[in-house]
């Protein structure tokens, strides 16, 4: 009895560790101008057009990073169908989806703000599920 519930345990371990790895690193949420990917506290991403022509890379660094702070990404963390890690020019991991790296606007206050959607000429948008 006590082998089998061991088992169990380390079953039921093993399920809940690859949820948590197989989580991903946004989720759909609302906005006033409609459904966004938004991050765990509910604030809208973002894609920056200048990030289209560098796969792989973020054009936003520097005090364009402090306005737009990246979606980071941890060293445990692991890319997976339409989410991918970039690197960034400091050497920090940040979330890409579909190829697109994710940022937040500092000027966002609360969730489902969309403060950022077409700033800098309409280079910024709100990144869509």
């Amino acid at each position: 009895m006590i082998k089998s519930a061991g088992v169990l345990l380390v079953s039921t371990v093993l399920m809940v560790s690859t949820a948590f790895a197989q989580m991903t690193p946004a989720r759909t949420g609302d906005t006033p101008k409609g459904k966004a990917l938004v991050d765990a506290k509910g604030m809208t991403l973002y894609v920056f057009d200048k990030d289209k022509g560098m796969p792989g890379k973020s054009a936003c660094n520097g005090p364009c990073a402090e306005n737009w702070p990246a979606l980071l990404a941890s060293d445990t963390d692991k890319p997976s169908g339409d989410w991918t890690i970039v690197v960034r020019d400091d050497g920090r991991k940040m979330w890409a989806y579909k190829g697109r790296p994710l940022y937040t606007l500092k000027n966002d206050k609360a969730p489902g703000d969309t403060d950022g959607d077409g700033k800098l000429n309409g280079a910024w948008h709100i990144a869509a599920p």
